[in-house]
Protein backbone atom coordinates (compact mmCIF):
# COMPACT_ATOMS: atom_id res chain seq x y z
CA UNK A 1 0.00 0.00 0.00
CA UNK A 2 1.15 3.38 -0.72
CA UNK A 3 2.22 6.04 1.83
CA UNK A 4 1.56 9.86 0.97
CA UNK A 5 5.75 9.65 1.40
CA UNK A 6 5.81 7.47 -1.16
CA UNK A 7 3.35 9.88 -3.63
CA UNK A 8 4.95 12.93 -2.49
CA UNK A 9 9.05 12.31 -3.20
CA UNK A 10 9.81 15.52 -1.65
CA UNK A 11 8.03 14.71 1.46
CA UNK A 12 6.29 17.78 1.12
CA UNK A 13 2.66 17.61 2.99
CA UNK A 14 1.97 21.20 3.64
CA UNK A 15 1.87 24.60 1.63
CA UNK A 16 5.17 26.21 1.02
CA UNK A 17 4.44 29.81 -0.82
CA UNK A 18 5.88 30.18 -4.28
CA UNK A 19 7.16 26.28 -4.05
CA UNK A 20 4.36 23.89 -3.33
CA UNK A 21 0.68 24.06 -3.32
CA UNK A 22 -0.65 20.90 -4.25
CA UNK A 23 -0.56 17.02 -2.35
CA UNK A 24 -0.15 13.81 -3.97
CA UNK A 25 -4.27 13.60 -5.79
CA UNK A 26 -3.29 16.67 -6.93
CA UNK A 27 -0.43 15.87 -8.69
CA UNK A 28 -1.60 12.23 -10.08
CA UNK A 29 -4.18 14.40 -11.64
CA UNK A 30 -1.60 17.13 -13.44
CA UNK A 31 0.63 14.21 -14.25
CA UNK A 32 -2.50 12.67 -16.21
CA UNK A 33 -2.69 15.74 -17.84
CA UNK A 34 0.66 15.53 -19.20
CA UNK A 35 -0.11 12.25 -20.80
CA UNK A 36 -3.09 12.87 -22.15
CA UNK A 37 -1.30 15.88 -24.11
CA UNK A 38 1.36 13.60 -24.92
CA UNK A 39 -0.65 10.71 -26.71
CA UNK A 40 -3.10 13.54 -28.23
CA UNK A 41 -0.16 15.20 -29.73
CA UNK A 42 1.18 12.30 -30.87
CA UNK A 43 -2.25 11.04 -32.53
CA UNK A 44 -2.49 14.65 -34.24
CA UNK A 45 1.27 14.45 -35.61
CA UNK A 46 0.82 10.78 -36.80
CA UNK A 47 -2.52 11.73 -38.37
CA UNK A 48 -1.36 14.71 -39.97
CA UNK A 49 1.90 13.64 -41.61
CA UNK A 50 -0.09 9.96 -43.05
CA UNK A 51 -2.93 12.49 -44.82
CA UNK A 52 0.01 14.53 -45.66
CA UNK A 53 -1.43 17.78 -44.64
CA UNK A 54 0.69 20.53 -45.61
CA UNK A 55 3.84 21.33 -42.72
CA UNK A 56 1.86 24.62 -41.34
CA UNK A 57 -1.00 22.21 -39.92
CA UNK A 58 1.60 21.16 -37.41
CA UNK A 59 1.80 23.85 -35.88
CA UNK A 60 -1.23 23.27 -34.50
CA UNK A 61 0.71 20.89 -32.08
CA UNK A 62 1.54 23.90 -29.84
CA UNK A 63 -1.70 22.97 -28.14
CA UNK A 64 -1.21 19.56 -26.80
CA UNK A 65 2.73 19.67 -26.43
CA UNK A 66 1.89 23.04 -24.03
CA UNK A 67 -0.50 20.94 -22.47
CA UNK A 68 1.28 17.98 -21.62
CA UNK A 69 4.32 20.28 -20.56
CA UNK A 70 1.94 22.02 -18.23
CA UNK A 71 0.98 18.50 -16.40
CA UNK A 72 4.23 17.64 -16.26
CA UNK A 73 5.69 20.36 -14.95
CA UNK A 74 3.02 21.08 -12.39
CA UNK A 75 3.52 17.23 -11.64
CA UNK A 76 6.76 17.82 -10.83
CA UNK A 77 7.49 20.58 -9.32
CA UNK A 78 4.19 19.98 -7.04
CA UNK A 79 2.92 23.43 -8.34
CA UNK A 80 -0.32 24.29 -10.03
CA UNK A 81 -0.68 27.39 -11.99
CA UNK A 82 -4.33 27.37 -12.42
CA UNK A 83 -4.54 27.37 -8.19
CA UNK A 84 -1.91 30.31 -7.66
CA UNK A 85 -4.20 32.33 -9.96
CA UNK A 86 -7.10 31.59 -7.50
CA UNK A 87 -5.02 32.41 -4.48
CA UNK A 88 -5.75 28.19 -3.23
CA UNK A 89 -3.69 25.58 -2.80
CA UNK A 90 -5.40 21.79 -2.23
CA UNK A 91 -3.42 18.77 -0.03
CA UNK A 92 -6.22 16.86 0.63
CA UNK A 93 -9.05 15.23 -1.78
CA UNK A 94 -9.29 16.25 -5.07
CA UNK A 95 -11.97 18.87 -5.57
CA UNK A 96 -11.03 20.72 -1.64
CA UNK A 97 -9.13 23.60 -1.80
CA UNK A 98 -7.82 26.10 0.84
CA UNK A 99 -7.69 29.82 0.27
CA UNK A 100 -4.01 31.94 0.59
CA UNK A 101 -4.65 34.75 2.74
CA UNK A 102 -1.19 36.29 2.58
CA UNK A 103 -0.86 38.42 0.05
CA UNK A 104 2.92 38.05 -0.30
CA UNK A 105 1.98 34.06 -0.78
CA UNK A 106 -0.04 34.98 -3.51
CA UNK A 107 2.30 36.61 -5.15
CA UNK A 108 5.34 34.55 -4.66
CA UNK A 109 2.64 31.28 -6.32
CA UNK A 110 1.80 33.88 -9.54
CA UNK A 111 5.41 34.01 -10.02
CA UNK A 112 6.31 30.47 -9.54
CA UNK A 113 3.24 29.74 -12.01
CA UNK A 114 4.32 32.67 -14.52
CA UNK A 115 7.29 30.48 -14.58
CA UNK A 116 5.52 26.87 -15.55
CA UNK A 117 3.14 28.61 -17.78
CA UNK A 118 6.13 30.03 -19.70
CA UNK A 119 7.69 27.01 -20.09
CA UNK A 120 5.28 24.62 -21.06
CA UNK A 121 4.71 27.47 -23.80
CA UNK A 122 8.03 27.21 -24.89
CA UNK A 123 7.63 23.53 -24.77
CA UNK A 124 4.68 23.70 -27.32
CA UNK A 125 6.81 26.06 -29.76
CA UNK A 126 9.63 23.72 -29.86
CA UNK A 127 8.03 20.97 -30.52
CA UNK A 128 5.59 22.50 -33.01
CA UNK A 129 8.91 24.13 -34.50
CA UNK A 130 9.92 20.77 -34.95
CA UNK A 131 6.85 19.45 -36.48
CA UNK A 132 7.20 21.53 -39.12
CA UNK A 133 10.79 20.94 -40.15
CA UNK A 134 9.94 17.33 -40.42
CA UNK A 135 10.57 16.25 -43.98
CA UNK A 136 7.74 14.39 -45.52
CA UNK A 137 8.28 11.64 -48.14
Amino acid sequence: MSTVQDLNPLNITTYEPGFCNIGPAEIARRRLVGWIGLVVGVAILGLLLVVGAPALFRLVLILPAGMSAEGFLQAHFHFCAGFAARGVYNFGDVGSVERIVAAADQARDRRRAMAINLASLGVGIVVAIVAFLLPVR
